[in-house]
């Protein structure tokens, strides 16, 4: 899998710095994203995929530090559990009790569900930008996942995804389905992911 270009990389970061909102190849379906920390562009992410707020969102980062403030203070066996999977496919639901992550990122919850991912798009945008980025499913609630570029960008011709500020190309990892979701505490799954 080819890495983002220099030029498209550049044009990301600039989409993503002025509160716009980028879709890129995950794991499994294209993803919708957007600075985590921008609410004004969360929101817009929110009203583009008819999600409501209070469900939450994931975060992808390029690594452990990125979100350090979420890990450092967890015991030792639950950063274990963290490090054995990631970077990977799996998303893992993390106690927030001190609400480092904004409300419009944790949704009614006291938990905030990330993944570090090991796809070469996803690392690569999250190290240019420096911090976590929101990474939703391309879809409308409740509807199928757009799965390549061209259909996304087949979509936004027809009209649909007018809010979409850039389409990055790339291809997906080839998985089959949405990555696992699991709670970091019980070590649950809470989605399954069968390939």
């Amino acid at each position: 899998m080819n890495p983002v270009s220099i030029v498209q990389l550049h044009h990301a970061m600039e989409v993503l710095s002025i509160g716009g909102i980028i879709a890129y190849p995950t794991e499994a379906v294209y993803g919708l994203g957007c600075d985590a920390y921008n609410g004004d562009a969360v929101h817009r992410l929110l009203a583009l995929k008819q999600r409501p707020w209070h469900k939450g969102l994931i975060l992808v980062a390029a690594d452990m530090q990125q979100i350090a403030p979420l890990v450092d203070s967890l015991p030792t066996y639950l950063r274990d559990r963290l490090t054995a999977s990631w970077p990977g496919p799996v998303t893992w639901v993390i106690p927030d009790p001190q609400h480092i992550m904004p409300t419009w990122i944790r949704g009614q919850h006291e938990s905030v569900a990330i993944r570090i991912s090991n796809h070469p798009v996803v690392q690569q945008l999250c190290q240019s930008w420096g911090a976590p980025l929101v990474s939703t499913s391309a879809n409308y609630s409740g509807a199928v996942s757009i799965r390549s570029d061209l259909l996304l960008r087949k979509a936004k011709q027809r009209g649909q995804w007018s809010e979409l500020d850039y389409i990055i190309s790339g291809k997906n990892s080839g998985q089959k389905n949405p990555t696992e979701i699991r709670d970091l505490m019980t070590g649950d799954a809470l989605r399954v992911s069968a390939n």
